[in-house]
């Protein structure tokens, strides 16, 4: 992506507010009561599982599908009752949506035709766009003729060029390979932080949340279970749903009373017996005297090594350096404490530190 010394988008970004949103399809709540705070400018990530509402979210903020409950506002006015062509806002499908018989230039300028924008000014924005992207040498080229990559930057140029204060994307590199789906990430977010226009963003892969977002927003069954930046939902999880799924591999969950029961010793918090234990893969050291672990398979990955192990009967990932580890059928583990995470085995939810002590005796009282 070439550098532009114009600045194609003249505006900021606008921010959207989304308060107790709500979508069904046939009696399944696809959207659940989502309230969130997206800050102008910023690059907002919404993550999650198939099926998790994060795609309808999307729509329903661009005006393509109805709400059902709930308002949407978009720089403090209230649209949720307007058209999508009335909410000044630009989107980007994961089929790229091109049109095959036209060339790039023409697939590009084409909303700025129907919206008839004088010819000089479609070619200056054209001109302007192709830079930015480097597709100023294939504006004759059909789609057809452009690699996997190019046609996401054609996809990405029509929506640029119409300079609207918000871009919505739905999974747009989720047709590339794993090289140019790197290399878009850093061409995106580079893009929106030159531009400063408000960016939504939707996938379900947690490498572009991570390596992408000023804040991610991960759902779960049409609700929100994190809004965070990604280091804090990876060091900070809220629940054993944003543990298990921000983090790769996912963390480990054990009960801590069989973790017990099968290694007495094993480095534990305090007031932690009755709650569930989690530790990621790479906080587990190798290092004898430890905590025992029967090894069931592992797995060389150049860098890392993973192997997968059983504490008693409790199913154990580690994460080393790409060494393999000493040749046996056990490995001796440790952690440190502060590495541990403490979740509620009813909820599922976080037990801060600080509220262990209170938990346990709540725990008690509950028997």
């Amino acid at each position: 992506m070439k550098n532009s010394n114009s600045r194609l988008f003249s505006g900021s970004g606008e921010a959207i507010s989304l308060q107790n949103l709500q979508k069904g399809w046939g009696g399944v709540r696809a959207v659940d009561g989502i309230d969130l705070e997206i800050d102008a400018g910023s690059f907002t990530v919404l993550l999650g599982p198939s099926g998790c509402g994060k795609s309808t979210t999307l729509r329903l903020i661009a005006g393509l599908d109805e709400v059902d409950g709930g308002r949407i506002l978009i720089g403090g006015k209230d649209v949720t009752d307007q058209a999508a062509s009335s909410r000044n806002l630009s989107m980007v499908f994961q089929s790229y949506a091109l049109f095959p018989h036209l060339s790039v230039a023409e697939n590009i300028i084409f909303g700025l035709k129907v919206r008839r924008v004088e010819r000089a000014e479609c070619e200056q924005r054209l001109q302007m766009t192709a830079d930015l992207l480097g597709l100023s040498n294939f504006l004759d080229r059909r789609p057809s003729q452009l690699s996997g990559g190019q046609q996401q930057r054609v996809a990405l140029g029509r929506a640029i060029i119409s300079e609207r204060p918000i871009c919505l994307m739905d999974e747009p590199l989720s047709n590339l390979d794993a090289k140019l789906r790197h290399d878009m990430r850093v061409e995106l977010r580079e893009l929106q932080t030159k531009l400063g226009f408000t960016m939504v963003y939707v996938t379900h892969d947690q490498i572009e949340a991570i390596s992408m977002a000023d804040k991610v927003v991960l759902l779960n069954q049409g609700k929100i279970e994190q809004a965070a930046t990604a280091q804090e939902i990876y060091e900070r999880p809220a629940s054993i749903f944003s543990a298990k799924f921000m983090g790769t591999p996912p963390m480990n969950i054990m009960s801590a009373a069989e973790l017990l029961h099968a290694a007495p010793d094993a480095p534990l918090p305090p007031a932690s017996t009755e709650a569930l234990i989690g530790i990621r893969p790479e906080s587990i050291r190798l290092e004898e005297g430890g905590v025992k672990a029967k090894i069931r398979n592992i797995e060389y990955l150049g860098a890392d090594t993973l192997i997968d192990c059983r504490i008693g009967d409790a199913p154990c990932l580690v994460r080393i350096s790409g060494d393999l580890p000493p040749m046996g059928d056990q490995l001796s583990l440790t952690w440190p404490v502060e590495k541990l995470h403490l979740f509620n085995a009813v909820s599922g939810t976080r037990i801060d530190t600080s509220l262990e002590k209170e938990w346990a005796a709540e725990t008690a009282d509950a028997k």
